[in-house]
Order: structure tokens, then C-alpha cells, then sequence
């Protein structure tokens, strides 16, 4: 612990993170971090690349699978109150990496301010999103955003905007280590009209996937001009299962966990789709999810 002396506080070792992630699995991280504001951040990074200590950044855990072996080197999670403000000015809103996505939406629409409708039903923190361009077919973050705040390795503060800043599908020209915040433009709309949008696209993904059992989104990226879904269950995987994990019956390209489910049993999950998604179709399919 002496290389983290004077910062008990926010770190604990040897600690569990399957209650941190949406899959509820996996293994220990040798240490846990948890920076209430951007001097401990800075502090926390320079311990860690002072010591070789690899760093890992978790949101709400919405997109990441932890191995059982669990993680060697530092996770930090921007848990403190500073990294969850939002604030509100005009068309434009500031979000802080911490903050939820899925409040921000609801937010928006107590504001009448259009835009991240598409948004909803997709969990995480306003870092996690802008880090892979959260969306769907409804529309996808970077299209709303102007410009972001984020922070190097050394601790350097700086702020892209676009069109320097670059958008794509699940993808963002985005090197630095953290991203500590995202300025959004959003449009001055009806509220009605805004919940009723948002109403709509709840109710086609509570009826297209499945939102009551434990998993982590889609785990592919779909291919160009094609779907990773359809692809998969054209190959007969759906309701297939290694161990507790199994390709889900309502959208093949979910993977849920069952009771007693193991990250390894995810993970050869993953394996058995891909070879049989390429052996049957020649394409390579690429995870969209996080494996750490």
C-alpha cells in the first residue's frame, strides 16, 4: 500500500469488481481506486506510472467483462461528486465523465432539449459513451457532441473540439487516458414530443432485447453493412451455452449469465460464436466489448 501512502482513502487492494459491472462477474483488481477530484486523479495517475502500475478506467461497467483471473494493475473509477455534474446552459450541456447517461437523457427532456433521445436504455457514464461512441440505430452520442476535456498520462489537461475531434461508428480519435468531461449541443424541442420518442424506442428495445437478464450489451460491432445479430443467429447460435453463459434467444448478439456463470464461460462463449460466425460466413467478427 506504501505506493499509494496518503491516498487510503480512495484505494482499496485485492478488490472484488464483479459488483461494479453490469455482468456481476470476474475476478479481483489489485487495486481499486477511486479519485473524488481531478488533483487526486492527477495524484493517482503519477503513482501508477511511477511504479509501471497499468491503469484501467471503469464507468458504470456496462460494456466490460473481468476475467476470473482478475485484473493486474489499478482500476480507477471517477466516483466522487465532482466527476458527476452536469451542468446545463442554454442548448449547451456540460457533462462530466461520472456522470450517468441514462439520467442525462431524462434530464434533457426535463430541460426540452432534443438530441440523446436515441440514447435510451443504454447504460454507462457520459466517459464510457463518448470513449466508443455509444448509440444504435436511433443515433449515437458523438453526433451531439462539440468538443471534449480529457487528460494525458502525465496529468495534462486539454480540450479537443471538431472537426479536429473525429467520430465513427463505435469509434473516436481519442488517444488520452481519460476523458474527464463532454460539452453536448443539443436543440430546444417539446418536451411531449421528446418523451414520446423516448417511450418508443424503450418499448422496441425492452421488446428486441434482453433487458432483464444480466449482460453487458451487444458483444460484437457489426459488421460493415451487415448485423452481428443476424449474422450469428443465421449460424444457428441462438440459446447455445458454455457453462452459465449462453447466446440469448431474443437478440444473438447478447450474451447473458446465468446463475453460476464464470467470465472463462463468456469468454469461450465468445470463441465458439466467432469461429462458427467465420467459418460459416468469412467474417471476422470484432468485440465490441471490453474484455479486461
Amino acid at each position: 500500500m506504501s505506493i499509494f501512502s496518503g491516498l487510503e482513502e480512495i484505494v482499496r487492494q485485492d478488490c472484488p469488481l464483479s459488483g461494479l459491472i453490469w455482468y456481476g462477474i470476474g475476478g479481483n483488481a489489485d487495486y481499486l481506486l477511486t479519485p473524488r477530484n481531478l488533483d487526486e486523479l492527477k495524484e493517482v495517475t503519477k503513482r501508477c506510472s511511477e511504479n509501471n502500475i497499468p491503469m484501467y478506467i471503469l464507468g458504470q461497467g456496462s460494456n466490460v467483462l473481468i476475467k476470473d483471473e482478475g485484473v493486474r494493475g489499478a482500476v480507477i473509477k471517477l466516483g466522487g461528486s465532482d466527476f458527476a455534474n452536469v451542468e446545463f446552459d442554454g442548448e449547451v450541456v456540460t457533462a462530466w465523465a461520472g456522470a450517468s447517461l441514462s439520467k442525462l437523457v431524462l434530464d434533457c427532456v426535463r430541460k426540452r432539449l432534443s438530441g440523446l433521445e436515441g440514447l435510451t436504455g443504454i447504460p454507462g457514464t457520459i466517459g464510457g459513451a463518448v470513449r466508443m461512441n455509444a448509440g444504435g440505430s436511433f443515433g449515437d452520442i458523438g453526433a451531439s457532441i462539440e468538443s471534449v476535456i480529457l487528460m494525458d498520462k502525465e496529468g495534462n489537461v486539454f480540450e479537443k473540439s471538431k472537426p479536429e475531434l473525429e467520430f465513427d461508428y463505435r469509434w473516436v480519435n481519442i488517444t488520452a487516458k481519460f476523458i474527464l468531461a463532454a460539452k453536448l449541443k443539443l436543440v430546444e424541442s417539446d418536451s411531449e414530443q421528446i418523451l414520446r420518442n423516448i417511450k418508443e424506442i424503450w418499448i422496441y428495445k425492452k421488446n428486441s432485447q434482453p433487458m432483464d437478464k444480466r449482460n453487458a450489451g451487444c458483444i460484437f460491432k457489426n459488421p460493415r453493412g451487415l448485423s452481428a445479430g443476424a449474422l450469428i443467429d443465421r449460424a444457428g447460435l441462438k440459446g447455445t451455452q458454455c457453462g452459465g453463459a449462453e447466446v440469448s434467444d431474443k437478440h444473438a448478439n447478447f450474451i447473458i449469465a446465468n446463475k453460476g456463470c464464470k467470465a472463462n464461460d463468456v469468454v469461450e462463449l465468445i470463441s465458439i460464436v466467432k469461429a462458427k460466425v467465420s467459418e460459416k460466413f468469412d467474417v471476422n467478427l470484432e468485440l465490441e466489448l471490453e474484455i479486461w
